[in-house]
């Protein structure tokens, strides 16, 4: 059986595997956003805190994403939750340091501007510097999620949802008829979704940054 044949006969499974990895990803990189940029927002004032925040999620970047998913499955078991763990936690970094880099990079005279008006600390900060930060943020998104696309496959080591499965799959029956196939269909699979997923973050780019900003 050539590729070409293996895709038309496993189309739907092949659909199946691709809708579960790139939901465990979408899923894990909301809540690296939302933790990142909490992170970020509390810490990028104070120079120590920042540098601390940045050097505490790029450590985690250090532990192989196959030891780091081993060491969660005693833990919390095997399947979703050491899968959803692990990539949340290998998303932050690029999220919260571009996060702290963005709002310390926004012009001062600008907040002191949203101040001499009257608005408040949080006022200044929804409306005035997360929006001037917001470009920098989702490039660190972007980055995060092209990493996470691929360290998801990993999740298959402790039955995790995705095409992981079938890289792993091939990887195991290596000299059977369809080994070669898996491998190629589940690895093809992943590069497209990261397109697809890259795409996207694109035009969220176009339709949430101004003009202004952009040029």
């Amino acid at each position: 059986m050539n590729f070409w044949e293996y895709l038309g006969n496993r189309h739907e499974q092949l659909l199946v595997d691709a809708y579960q990895h790139a939901s465990a990803v979408f899923q894990c990189m909301v809540l690296a956003t939302l933790i990142g940029v909490l992170i970020g927002v509390l810490t990028y004032t104070s120079e120590w805190a920042g540098n601390l925040a940045i050097t505490s999620t790029a450590t985690v970047l250090t532990v192989p994403s196959l030891a780091m998913i081993g060491l969660l499955v005693p833990v919390v078991g095997l399947g979703v939750a050491p899968t959803v763990i692990a990539l949340t936690l290998y998303g932050l970094l690029p999220v919260v340091r571009n996060c702290i880099v963005g709002l310390r990079g926004v012009d001062p005279s600008l907040v002191e501007a949203a101040r001499g008006i009257g608005m408040s600390r949080t006022a200044r900060l929804l409306r005035v510097e997360l929006p001037l930060a917001w470009p920098p943020i989702l490039t660190g998104i972007r980055v995060a999620t092209q990493m996470l696309m691929g360290i998801a496959a990993i999740a298959a080591f402790a039955s995790g949802p995705g095409l992981g499965n079938l890289i792993f799959r091939g990887i195991s029956s290596l000299g059977s008829a369809n080994a070669l196939n898996e491998v190629l269909s589940g690895t093809l699979g992943i590069v497209v979704l990261a397109l697809l997923f890259d795409a996207a973050y694109v035009l969220i780019g176009r339709l949430t940054i101004s003009r202004g900003i952009r040029a």
